[in-house]
């Protein structure tokens, strides 16, 4: 464990973070409006190199009486979120601009929460835990309703805020019970408890269920998926690009480190959760979609679906499982930006547009925006030999050595239903017969990052092995 001087060179990414948020914050609050593009430009950079931090040089260990842990698997993981929570920023200028609610204080709050987020995957003990959930939510119920003048956005951020406080109150409430039985809120004491039987293992068990409900609702996992689709259709549309990528990962990797830690001891017990949420999850990804015309909430309920396979991954409890959760959840980063960049570009006669029939005949009138469409499109359907395809398959080749085979059958069946509604979207790019064009704007972050992302997808679907090879590393800290 480290001390003193040690804890602070651990937690520097941290550090720097939140610093340069305070200085930029007060910045902002010197000039007024007109600090609003140098604050998101300093802020995306400060994410880029809060990421950077995190690797050089690398170092492993815990800090703060063990509240604080640092891993090749927080390592990853953050990085993830710090690049995403920058794509994402970087997407949001022109929207933001165009409906005139462009303000230095959103490039703040989405480095806040990417902040709570890194230490809610850093988090070594129940308390740390909460402080970093609290800090993450606090600032993403502000701008899922940051376009105050749209009453959908004001809806969004309602519904997302009077939800994520119920369960934030349920993961309190299942954290104190565990703190009961087991006499500690540090992992590495519950864990020992646990083993030693000094814990009443039901008592435990129920806070468990509590503590995972909490975490179910932050990366929408059925039966906690009821704020989803409302929530991604309202919320300002780079809003939601972030809500796809950057508090998934942070709270996927909380699970991880929560279950394969601390809790491994009652692994027959939460393998049955999860089991069971992944496979509902599934089931109602692929179904629910299939009617949706907006594309946004057809992209809420693809979330929901995907969740379900990295929870089965995760329900594995094995290597092969985790490392499938962390290769899956990269490649699902970047296709969900990927999709939402080619949304963002999606306007009529200067007006935003998000039904999927407006992307009828977008193959002949913007030909590289639909190819990237259908890159993204073939590899979420999990179509060989995309990206897509690999983490799906190493996450059902690990519930198959778990045993877990009725799953990962019924997870294959719901990926080729699901595939209905991803192939409809290339569909009516492709085959349709355009109404009204799209507008031709100019090439902008937006397309930049579409592209990006395709080439990111055709990279990764090419050489998976470098990928793999990460995530393998990045898992193995957690069975040494």
């Amino acid at each position: 464990m480290a001390t003193g001087i040690d804890s602070w060179t651990l937690a520097r990414p941290e550090i720097f973070l939140a610093a340069a948020t305070c200085l930029l914050l007060i910045w902002g609050v010197v000039r007024g409006e007109r600090s609003v593009n140098l604050v998101s430009g300093a802020t995306a950079l400060a994410l880029v190199a809060t990421a950077a931090l995190l690797f050089l040089p690398f170092r492993e260990g815990t800090a703060f009486a063990s509240l604080f842990v640092v891993d090749r698997l927080t390592a990853t993981m953050k990085a993830l979120v710090l690049v995403s929570s920058a794509v994402a920023l970087l997407m949001s200028r022109a929207y933001f601009e165009k409906v005139g609610a462009w303000r230095f204080e959103y490039p703040i709050l989405l480095a806040l929460a990417a902040l709570g987020m890194m230490l809610m995957i850093s988090a070594n003990d129940l308390m740390s835990v909460y402080v970093g959930l609290e800090l993450q939510s606090l600032a993403l119920y502000v701008v899922a309703s940051f376009q105050r003048d749209d009453a959908r956005s004001t809806e969004a951020g309602v519904k997302y805020f009077v939800l994520g406080s119920v369960a934030s109150g349920l993961l309190l409430f299942g954290a104190s019970l565990i703190y009961g039985y087991c006499g500690s809120t540090q992992f590495a004491r519950i864990s020992q408890a646990l083993l030693e039987g000094r814990a009443a293992e039901l008592g435990v068990v129920v806070g468990l269920v509590f503590f995972v409900t909490g975490l179910a609702f932050k990366v929408s996992a059925v039966p906690f998926h009821m704020w989803t689709p409302d929530v991604y259709e309202g919320a300002p549309t780079p809003v939601t690009a972030l809500f796809a990528a950057a508090p998934k990962v942070a709270a996927i990797s909380l699970l991880v480190s929560v279950l394969m830690g601390p809790f491994k001891p009652l692994f027959a017990q939460w393998q049955q959760i999860l089991v069971a949420a992944a496979v509902l999850s599934m089931l109602l990804g692929a179904v629910a979609a299939i009617r949706q015309t907006n594309i946004k909430r057809l992209m809420a309920y693809s979330s929901i679906g995907n969740v379900g396979y990295i929870l089965l991954g995760l329900a594995s409890g094995t290597e092969k499982g985790v490392q499938g959760v962390v290769f899956f959840l990269a490649i699902y980063v970047v296709m969900s930006l990927g999709v939402f960049a080619v949304i963002l570009t999606m306007q009529r006669q200067g007006k935003m547009v998000e039904e999927i029939a407006d992307l009828a005949g977008l193959a002949r009138t913007r030909p590289m925006i639909a190819f990237a469409m259908l890159l993204f499109m073939f590899s979420l359907a999990g179509i060989p030999p995309l990206a897509g395809f690999w983490g799906k398959l190493y996450i059902f080749m690990a519930a198959i050595e778990a045993k877990l085979v009725i799953p990962a059958v019924l997870g294959v069946l719901c990926s080729v239903v699901a595939s209905y509604y991803y192939l409809r979207i290339v569909k009516v790019m492709y085959i349709d017969e355009p109404g009204v064009a799209l507008d031709r704007t100019p090439i902008g972050v937006n397309a930049i990052v579409a592209g990006v992302g395709a080439a990111v997808v055709a990279l990764f679907s090419l050489l998976p092995q470098p990928l793999g090879t990460a995530a393998a590393a990045a898992a193995k800290g957690l069975f040494p």
